[in-house]
């Protein structure tokens, strides 16, 4: 069984700082979840978990195909409010011990539920398999007569998604067992490889975290210093993370294989419930956008830097007229809260709570895990947004952009637990457009065209971050898995299709350094999850084609828009946006998107002249 988990999003906010000028900011009140780790309430769900886990599978275990569509749908129900339980668990657990990821009882007692809530939830692996063997008239009919059960069809259809590349109980059930051998025992290879990792620079030993932040320096010393340091230690370790990836590659062709999956990208897009030709017109249109996004805008970015070439360790630099005054927290409170109420009361409203009944985690403290992230822990209780806010103007854009996720999971929360949840394609919804609100109120402020120009360029350097480097990484992986199908590879056969991607995608403006070519190495997504990224495209294009619809006007745009929210993930994406007129399978669809990029890289060229 799933249950929602935090996952800390690293993100260049998460320097290490002190953060003594934001020493008193608001902390998580916990107790929503549960009163203490001690408190009788914890140890009760933990038993009742065991005690309800083992009564389920007593009562249903190879009888599903037999119940009628009352009996169904309390088995239904029994299973979801098991999730509700175990996920209320978990997110104590895990927002607990990200607060302080050093503290040793912090991380025993999440360790110990885990095992426990693992250990209780096992008996539950026949579910799917045999929600899978049900037969699709019986089913139907069942759904037809029955509305309360009715309402489950997007859970009926997202896990029968699998039946086709489903293998036997006992085979599946010997992959369930295994895994823990299997991909995830390279993956923790790769994180405790990754994490041991030391760079140095001038004599100081430096984590990779620490080295990677150095590349958004305004001495481009230090940051040609940092990528060196990089270069070195991937070069050192590139034998290791080889071996890693073509074993992943391998492992994940085996299972495929067996499964009958027609490509290697099969899996990832059933999961996120999106069409392969949806995928497919997405990163044909990003890939031709290229000249007029990326290379454009580094070419600009190349003349603000006073350089004819650009290096790689020049990407991320901060322009030269980029200002270093910080934003109080009370100033970004209101800037988010502003523009929130500006689209529409409603968002502001539902957004008020984080801020005054301790549902955000903001200040930078010694063994907070770093980065940010909104967990909606489960349906019954709220969600908690984290962040690692030192006042610079994209820690704004981070808050902005966590309450967003928030909002949306608060609106979905009346699905119920097994609804609330979206595919990933579809989850940064809320969160890209909060920030583009955001963006735009900050924008309208900017007093000088200097600041609106450092404003517009940060705002396009990230959409290249997540647009067009994510699309580039896309590729990428299906290269390399195309290439392992033809069998082992070596670390220059690695190399060489990392460097087909970056130079047509990042233009001819840059120089690539020797050794650049490592830079795969470290990218957990390729480790963890296979063809994750294209879903952060996916979702920028998405958002930036809705925000040009309600730019032109659309009328009743904001209901609708809250209507999608709360939907959460019991419909499609073509039923969530043919209310605005558009569907992602249509290429056009994206290029309204992309173009809103351009439309913005426009404005910083007139800007030149």
């Amino acid at each position: 069984m799933h249950f929602k988990f935090p996952a800390p999003v690293f993100s260049s906010s998460s320097a290490n700082n002190s953060g003594d000028d934001f020493a008193d900011l608001p902390q998580w009140d916990l107790s929503d979840l549960y009163p203490s780790p001690d408190a009788p309430e914890f140890g009760r769900d933990l038993a009742w978990l065991q005690k309800a886990c083992a009564g389920f599978a007593d009562k249903y275990e190879g009888k599903l195909a037999d119940l009628d569509a009352t009996a169904l749908l309390d088995c239904v129900l029994a299973y979801e409010k098991i999730s509700t339980t175990g996920g209320r668990l978990m997110s104590y657990a895990g927002l607990r011990y990200y607060q302080n990821t050093t503290d040793a009882d912090r991380a025993q007692f999440m360790q110990n539920a885990q095992e426990k809530v693992t250990v209780s939830t096992a008996p539950l692996v026949f579910y799917s398999l045999e929600i899978n063997r049900l037969d699709d008239a019986k089913l139907d009919a069942m759904l037809a007569e029955n509305a309360d059960l009715a309402r489950y069809k997007p859970i009926f259809e997202q896990l029968r998604a699998m039946k086709p590349y489903q293998l036997s109980d006992e085979l599946e059930k010997f992959l369930h067992d295994q895994s823990s051998v299997g991909a995830s025992a390279w993956n923790k290879l790769f994180d405790e490889t990754i994490a041991g990792l030391m760079f140095n620079l001038d004599g100081e030993e430096m984590s990779l975290e620490s080295t990677l932040n150095l590349l958004t320096e305004q001495d481009r010393s230090k940051r040609e210093a940092a990528t060196r340091a990089l270069i070195k230690v991937f070069g050192e370790n590139i034998k290791l993370f080889s071996r890693v990836h073509n074993t992943l590659a391998k492992e994940k062709a085996i299972e495929d294989e067996w499964r009958k999956m027609p490509t290697p990208q099969t899996a990832r897009h059933l999961s996120n419930h999106v069409e392969p030709e949806v995928v497919e017109a997405l990163r044909n249109a990003v890939v031709a956008a290229y000249p007029k996004l990326s290379h454009r805008y580094y070419a600009l970015k190349a003349k603000w830097l006073g350089l004819e070439t650009m290096e790689v360790w020049d990407r991320n630099a901060p322009l030269p007229m980029e200002s270093s005054k910080t934003v109080s927290w009370e100033t970004a409170e209101k800037t988010v809260l502003d523009a929130y109420a500006a689209f529409d009361p409603r968002m502001a409203e539902i957004a008020k709570p984080f801020f005054t009944d301790g549902w955000i985690d903001a200040g930078v403290k010694p063994g907070k895990a770093p980065g940010a992230f909104a967990h909606p822990t489960v349906t019954t209780v709220h969600p908690y947004v984290m962040l690692n806010y030192l006042g610079k103007p994209r820690d704004v854009m981070t808050l902005a952009h966590e309450l967003g996720h928030g909002v949306h999971q608060v609106l979905a929360a009346d699905q119920g637990e097994l609804l609330s949840s979206t595919p990933l394609t579809l989850a940064e919804t809320a969160s890209v457009f909060g920030e583009m609100l955001t963006f735009r109120k900050m924008l309208e402020g900017a007093e000088t065209k200097q600041e609106r120009k450092v404003m517009l360029a940060g705002k396009v350097e990230d959409m290249i971050n997540t647009v067009v480097r994510q699309i580039a990484f896309y590729d990428f992986e299906c290269k390399l898995h195309d290439a392992r199908a033809q069998g082992e590879l070596t670390p220059d056969d690695i190399n060489a299709l990392w460097m087909s991607v970056q130079a047509q995608s990042l233009g001819p403006v840059f120089n690539f350094v020797e050794g650049y070519e490592t830079f795969w190495s470290y990218v957990p997504h390729f480790v963890h999850t296979p063809f994750y990224v294209y879903a952060y495209a996916f979702g920028d294009g998405l958002v930036n084609a809705l925000y040009a619809v309600y730019e032109e006007g659309d009328a009743g745009f904001q209901d609708k828009y809250f209507e999608m929210l709360k939907a959460g993930g019991s419909k499609h994406h073509k039923e969530l946006l043919a209310p605005f007129g558009l569907n992602a399978s249509d290429p056009k669809f994206w290029d309204k998107g992309l173009s809103m990029i351009s439309g913005m890289i426009d404005e910083l060229e007139a800007m030149e002249g």
